[in-house]
């Protein structure tokens, strides 16, 4: 059977009736061409087909709390005819056959075309409002897992991480936090600097990039800014970042030169020796005086006042880890997977599933008349799951009339407006445990993460 056959054949798979909701948003396209470019569709009618197996990662990611025998069965993911339980080590097996690279590529496809969607919806003066930042994900400790990703060191007295980790560098709407495009490296071997340039591809133009000063490298925003058209970024100085003023443009407004470094010219000839930028000084009531830089230079155009209260919506990538990782994992130590092939699958499974959240609501913004960041992440993430787990159990008939009421009742999922003018220390209400900490052991084969230590 050729493979395009055999994607037909799989098309043609009863879909459960669940994943009907989430057709409006995820054209099954794309799950077919995800599975056809990278070579992953199976070549024999299987328990789990490969299209299922899609939807199984995906629903991994929308209930973490459930096991997968039992998502399986609620997600009713099976071949039509057949009734006997799908075997955990089915599971296990076409999660494998499939690997990472069909999830990674949904993500891909449906990231750019949602984003984008959603950046031209909610412009700032004609640019898309973009931001970029880095986070980090604990995977679960198995000997794979820590050889592939490792962990963060505290040295020899106090040892490795409690858990190998995983870099996530994302690119986010921030007025809608819908995720564009991201990048995943393991924590060993990568750093936010070199997963960060081999995203400035998919900025795309017309756009204002806000990030936070650890990317305050004027080569790399040289880089941002040639790397398509009309690309902008806003920036926080450093307290030791020098500059040249060339120009006063207004209280507190200057056109300033910063000098690229000789070692940053010699590895990429094409750089000029400065880069012309502006820097805007503003101070909050309560806080310290500020200094922006960005590449918005004309004041007439991007004022000033907007720009200090812009750079504050740079906040709302950190809000969309937190949903990502709080909200959706629900607290979780660790990612399920133990291979790191199942960790990246896993990965970008989740990523999709908090897009697919995303999407629906700013559905539900548009019904209520707000912007996206007012509708309340969870009661929208409650309000997809109960839609999976209702289309599997109720009887059909019921069903629209159950979405139609929930979502006439849009009010409640409208937030207050934020409080701009609130502050809050970063502290924790538990600071740590009486319990010895367990840390990996090393033997004469390496580290073994089942292995424990004794409190320091």
């Amino acid at each position: 059977m050729s493979l395009a056959e055999d994607l037909g054949e799989v098309a043609t798979t009863a879909e459960p009736a669940q994943f009907e909701t989430f057709q409006k948003h995820m054209d099954r396209r794309w799950i077919e061409e995800s599975l056809e470019v990278t070579g992953t569709a199976t070549i024999r009618r299987r328990r789990l087909p490969a299209e299922q197996v899609v939807w199984l990662v995906i629903g991994m990611a929308m209930f973490a709390m459930r096991s997968m025998k039992d998502l399986v069965a609620s997600l009713d993911l099976a071949m039509p005819g057949k009734k006997s339980e799908v075997a955990p080590s089915a599971v296990t097996q076409a999660r494998s056959r499939i690997g990472e690279a069909p999830l990674a590529w949904l993500f891909a496809r449906s990231g750019r075309a949602w984003g984008e969607r959603s950046a031209d919806g909610l412009r700032w003066r004609g640019l898309s409002v973009l931001g970029m930042d880095m986070s980090t994900l604990r995977v679960a400790d198995s000997q794979e897992n820590r050889d592939t990703f490792g962990g963060q060191s505290a040295g020899a007295k106090r040892g490795a991480s409690g858990y190998p980790m995983l870099r996530l560098l994302g690119l986010m709407v921030l007025r809608s936090h819908v995720l564009l495009a991201a990048r995943l490296g393991p924590y060993k071997g990568s750093s936010e600097m070199s997963l960060a340039r081999g995203i400035l591809d998919e900025i795309p133009d017309d756009s204002l990039m806000i990030m936070d000063r650890g990317y305050l490298n004027p080569a790399f925003l040289q880089g941002l800014e040639k790397c398509g058209k009309n690309r902008h970024w806003l920036t926080r100085a450093k307290k030791n970042t020098k500059w040249k003023v060339i120009h006063h443009q207004g209280p507190g407004d200057d056109l300033v030169e910063l000098e690229l470094s000789a070692e940053a010219r010699k590895k990429d000839s094409s750089l000029p020796e400065t880069l012309w930028c502006r820097a805007v000084r503003y101070q909050r009531k309560g806080f310290q005086p500020q200094t922006l830089l960005t590449s918005l230079l004309q004041p007439s155009l991007y004022p000033a006042r907007e720009l200090a209260n812009l750079y504050h919506e740079r906040w709302e990538i950190e809000l969309g880890y937190g949903e990502v990782k709080t909200d959706m994992r629900n607290r979780q130590e660790t990612l399920r997977s133990k291979t790191p092939q199942g960790v990246l699958q896993e990965t970008w499974g989740l990523l999709t599933a908090y897009n697919l959240i995303r999407v629906e609501m700013e559905q539900v913004a548009a019904e209520a008349g707000v912007p996206p960041v007012r509708i309340s992440f969870v009661m929208a993430m409650n309000l997809i799951q109960s839609e999976w787990m209702w289309c599997g159990v109720a009887s059909p008939g019921t069903i629209p009339e159950k979405l139609r009421r929930m979502r006439t009742e849009v009010a409640r999922f409208v937030l207050p407006e934020r409080r701009t003018e609130r502050s809050y220390p970063r502290a924790v209400k538990i600071k740590m445990s009486n319990y010895a900490r367990k840390r990996p052991t090393t033997t004469s084969g390496g580290s073994t993460p089942t292995g424990s230590g004794g409190a320091k």
